[in-house]
């Protein structure tokens, strides 16, 4: 299976350096590689006047009792000292892209409703761009990313500001549904009982066209007036529906992500892509909240 069905994963060489190199062949006339030519010593064996392996040569002192065993007690390389990536650069890059998210949401908190307003409508198109742009790069770019984060941060700050307002204490709720879906969805990933299995992504697949259609359809009609509802097509028990149908959507993309991750992980792949895995988790967290926040919009408004 690939590493994943988020298509953020996709193109990027995780499992690169994996596999030794190819033995190099000598050129013609000389002898294999491992064999001597004429003349030559064979493999294994040291030259007249030079000094064995782990032997001191002419003019270098022995290595001490206490050397040696300084040189054996040495741990061995891990991921981090090789340059690969790690469950620790994911968390750090992670935690990174979401500080600059959050800061970005708090200048919409100190700006009149107006501005805040405008913000928000800069950070969605921004967003948007900078999200296609970071998927599609075959090497990540940290400044890229973490602006990405960064007009995120305006868009998410001044929906819930927008929300709030009309329906006070909704952007609390937002964000402790949002930790509590993330939380148990990776406690359900540790323990093995959520998978993405390829009969799980085939139907995540179908439900995420169908989604989309479903939005772009709402977003034309919203758009073009022929529905006058706050959320369009999106109110009473259909928006209800389609809201719990969105959240189940972004949690299993949640699974999708931690898998492309283990796998990253698992294969080698270098430290730089941690990045890659940071943006992913960032996207489906900012789409997991919205969705939240939405879905408890409309329930407070059909109260």
């Amino acid at each position: 299976m690939a590493l994943g069905g988020n298509p953020i994963f996709n193109g990027k060489s995780f499992r690169g350096a994996t596999q030794a190199p190819p033995v190099p062949q000598a050129p013609y006339g000389q002898a294999p590689y491992g064999q001597a030519s004429y003349g030559q010593q064979p493999y294994g064996q040291v030259p007249y006047g030079q000094a064995p392996y782990g032997q001191p040569g002419y003019g270098q002192q022995p290595m001490t009792d206490e050397q040696l065993q300084q040189m054996y007690n040495q741990p061995a390389a891990g991921p981090a000292d090789t340059g690969r990536m790690t469950f620790d650069d994911v968390i750090v890059k992670t935690a990174a892209c979401l500080g600059v998210l959050l800061v970005g949401a708090a200048v919409t908190m100190f700006v009149s409703m107006g501005l805040a307003s405008l913000l928000m409508i800069v950070g969605a198109l921004g967003g948007f761009v900078l999200a296609l742009v970071n998927t599609f790069k075959k090497q990540p770019s940290p400044a890229l990313i973490l602006a990405y984060a960064g007009l995120e941060g305006l868009f998410l700050g001044g929906l819930t500001r927008v929300l709030d307002t009309m329906y006070p204490g909704v952007g609390l709720q937002a964000v402790l549904g949002t930790l509590s879906v993330f939380t148990v969805t990776l406690l359900l990933f540790k323990s093995g009982k959520v998978r993405a299995t390829p009969k799980a992504m085939k139907f995540f697949m179908i439900a995420i066209v169908g989604y989309a259609l479903f939005s772009v359809v709402n977003l034309v009609m919203m758009v073009t007036g022929l529905t006058t509802e706050p959320f369009g097509l999106r109110s009473g028990i259909i928006g209800i529906a389609i809201g719990i149908l969105a959240i189940g959507l972004a949690a299993f993309s949640l699974v999708m992500d931690f898998t492309s991750i283990e796998a990253g992980v698992r294969s080698g792949a270098p430290q730089r892509f941690s990045w890659t895995a940071a943006f992913g988790l960032t996207v489906t967290l900012v789409w997991l909240y919205v969705e939240i926040i939405r879905l408890l919009a409309i329930l407070r408004g059909d109260d």
